[in-house]
C-alpha cells in the first residue's frame, strides 16, 4: 500500500473504508454491459445479450439518471452513470454466497452433520477414540491429572472404540448407550462444553458472513490501549462491537496468538511486579529492555536529509515449534504491529511443521549459499513487520550462528504449547532449551492447562539443572482463547488455546567486587 493511500485511510472513517474496499474489489463494468442489461430488462427485448449473463445481478434501482461526470477511485477514471450505488461489505457478501446453516440451526450430530468435513471427523473418532467407561481397561498410562479418573478404571473388559453419540452434545463419546447411561454423571461435567464445541464448529463452516473478522486498523499513538481483558481491548482498539458470545469465541481463537505476545511486551501490560501481577523482578528487567526498543522516544526525524535519524533494528520474535500459528492470516499478526506504532518486528517461524496448512506455497525454496535454510520471506506484510519461515529444528540453525549475535534488547523467543515435559515430545526439546538459556533472551511459553505448565517447568528444571530465572509465574492467560477445542483421539480431553502463560530466561550472575581491606 502506498504511503499516500495509507495516509488517506487514517483520515477516513471505517464505514466509508469498507464501502470503498467493497467497490474496489469488484471487476470494472463497462457501459456496454449496462446497455445490454437495460435491453434485457425492457419488455420489448426478444432475447438477452450474451454480455448480460453475470454472476452478480444488479437491480435497475441502483443506477442514477444524472449526467456522467469524472470520478476517480483507486487511480481509474469512471463515470457516475457507470458506477452502481455501493453496497455494504456485509450485505454484498451475503448476496453473493448463501449460508449453509442458519444461526438457529447449528446443532447437528457429527455423524449426521450437513458438513462433509465434520462427518469425516466423526468417522475418524470412531476409529481411534476409546470409550472412557471404567469397566474398560486403560489404553494409555495415566498422567497425574488423570489420577482420580484412572483410580475408578478397574474393569477387565477389552478397550472399545466410541460408537454412541450423546443426544445432548452430538459427539461420539461412548461405545454403547448402556455405558453412556451408566457413566452419565461423569459425562455431564463436560457435556455442555462439548455441545458448545459442536455448535462453534458448525458455525465456522455455516457459510455466513463473519463481521467479527474485520479487524481494527492502525492505532493512534496518543490513544491508550486497555489490556485488562478482551472487552476493554476491543473497545479501546475501536473494533466493531461484538455482542454475540459465539462471535467472541471465534475471533479470540485467532487473536490469542498475537495478543498473548503483545500483552506481555507492551508498556501497558496487565502483568506487573505488584502482588498478584505474576511478574518477577528479573522479568521486569528483561521486559523493560524489550519495551524500550518497542516504544522508542521521538527523535524529531523528518523526510529530508536533516531529518535522518539512526533507527533501532526490528525486534526478532523467534516462534519455535511453529504449527498452526504460522498459517494464520497475516492480518491477524498485523494486529501485533498496530499495538506498537513506532516499533518494528521480524517474526521467524521455526520448526519441522512450520509449513502446516500452507500447501499453496510449496515447493520450498532451494537451499543456496545465500539462503542456506530455504527461508520463505514475506517482507510486505506491513511496513513495520516482516515474516520468515524456516522448516528445520532451531538447534540445527543455532549451532551455525545464522542468527548470531543475540541481544536481550532485540530478541525474544516464543513457544506455543510446546509440550516440553510431555513424554511424546520432550525429546525434541532436549537440545534446544539449553541453547535458549545461553542467549539470555526471554522465553515466553504457553500451555493448555495448569498441569501442562507445571510439567514443563519441572522438565526445564531437571534438564537445565536449575540454571534459569523465572520471569513470569505460571497462571491463566488474560488473552487466552475463549473457544474450547476437542481432541479427536480422546473426546473427554477438551482444552482452549493458550490457556496459561509463563516465561523464563537463562540465569544471569552479577559480578561484585569484594573489599579485601
Amino acid at each position: 500500500m502506498e504511503p499516500s493511500v495509507r495516509l488517506a485511510g487514517f483520515n477516513t472513517c471505517r464505514t466509508c473504508l469498507r464501502l470503498l474496499v467493497a467497490n474496489a474489489s469488484r471487476p470494472p463494468v463497462t457501459r456496454s454491459f449496462f446497455k445490454a442489461t437495460s435491453s434485457r430488462l425492457s419488455p420489448k427485448a426478444s432475447s438477452p445479450s450474451p454480455t448480460a449473463q453475470s454472476k452478480r445481478p444488479i437491480r435497475p434501482t441502483q443506477f442514477r439518471d444524472t449526467p456522467p461526470r469524472p470520478k476517480f477511485l483507486s487511480g481509474q477514471a469512471k463515470t457516475v452513470e457507470d458506477d452502481p450505488v455501493p453496497l455494504s461489505a456485509a450485505s454484498y457478501e451475503s448476496q453473493s454466497r448463501r449460508p449453509v446453516l442458519r444461526s438457529d440451526d447449528l446443532f447437528h450430530s457429527f455423524t449426521n452433520s450437513p458438513i462433509a468435513e465434520i462427518r469425516r471427523r466423526a468417522a475418524f473418532m470412531r476409529q481411534h477414540a476409546y470409550c472412557p467407561h471404567p469397566d474398560h481397561r486403560l489404553t494409555r498410562i495415566p498422567s497425574d491429572a488423570d489420577t482420580s479418573r484412572s483410580a475408578l478404571s478397574t474393569g477387565s473388559e477389552a478397550p472399545a472404540h466410541v460408537d454412541f453419540e450423546c443426544p445432548d452434545c452430538g459427539i461420539p463419546v461412548y461405545c454403547s448407550e448402556k455405558h453412556w447411561a451408566e457413566d452419565y454423571e461423569a459425562h455431564l461435567q463436560i457435556c455442555d462444553t462439548l455441545r458448545q464445541i459442536n455448535e462453534d464448529d458448525h458455525d465456522l463452516r455455516s457459510g455466513r458472513f463473519f463481521p467479527e473478522f474485520e479487524y481494527a486498523g492502525p492505532q493512534m499513538e496518543e490513544a491508550a490501549v486497555n489490556m485488562t481483558n478482551w472487552d476493554t481491548f476491543f473497545y479501546t482498539r475501536q473494533f466493531e462491537a461484538i455482542n454475540d458470545d459465539r462471535s467472541m469465541r471465534q475471533v479470540t481463537r485467532l487473536l490469542t496468538y498475537p495478543l498473548t505476545i503483545g500483552s506481555i511486551l507492551h508498556e501497558l501490560s496487565p502483568y506487573n511486579i505488584r502482588k498478584g501481577g505474576r511478574l518477577t523482578p528479573e522479568g521486569l528487567k528483561s521486559l523493560s529492555a524489550l519495551r524500550y526498543t518497542l516504544h522508542p522516544p521521538k527523535t524529531g526525524g523528518g523526510e529530508g536529509i536533516k531529518g535522518l535519524r539512526p533507527e533501532a533494528p526490528p525486534v526478532r520474535l523467534f516462534i519455535l515449534g511453529a504449527r498452526a500459528e504460522s498459517s494464520l492470516p497475516r492480518n491477524v499478526w498485523v494486529q501485533l504491529a498496530h499495538l506498537f506504532p513506532r516499533g518494528k518486528f521480524h517474526l521467524i517461524f521455526i520448526g519441522p511443521e512450520s509449513m502446516m496448512g500452507r500447501d499453496d506455497e510449496f515447493p520450498l525454496p532451494r537451499r543456496t549459499p545465500s539462503n542456506p535454510f530455504g527461508t520463505i520471506v514475506e517482507d510486505r506484510v506491513w511496513p513495520t513487520m516482516k515474516i520468515s519461515t524456516i522448516v528445520d529444528y532451531y538447534h540445527t540453525i543455532h549451532r551455525t550462528g545464522h542468527f548470531y549475535p543475540y541481544d536481550p534488547y532485540f530478541d525474544c523467543f516464543v513457544m506455543f504449547h510446546p509440550g516440553l515435559g510431555h513424554p511424546a515430545s520432550s525429546h525434541e526439546w532436549t537440545e534446544t532449551v539449553p541453547l535458549l538459556l545461553e542467549t539470555k533472551a526471554p522465553v515466553i511459553v504457553t500451555g493448555y492447562t495448569q498441569h501442562d505448565m507445571d510439567r514443563d517447568i519441572e522438565w526445564v528444571r531437571k534438564t537445565c539443572g536449575g540454571e534459569f530465572d523465572m520471569l513470569m509465574e505460571p497462571g491463566e492467560n488474560i488473552f487466552r482463547s475463549l473457544r474450547w477445542d476437542l481432541n479427536d483421539l480422546d473426546p473427554q480431553d477438551i482444552s482452549c488455546g493458550n490457556w496459561g502463560v509463563w516465561a523464563f530466561r537463562g540465569k544471569r550472575y552479577e559480578a561484585t567486587t569484594k573489599n579485601t581491606e
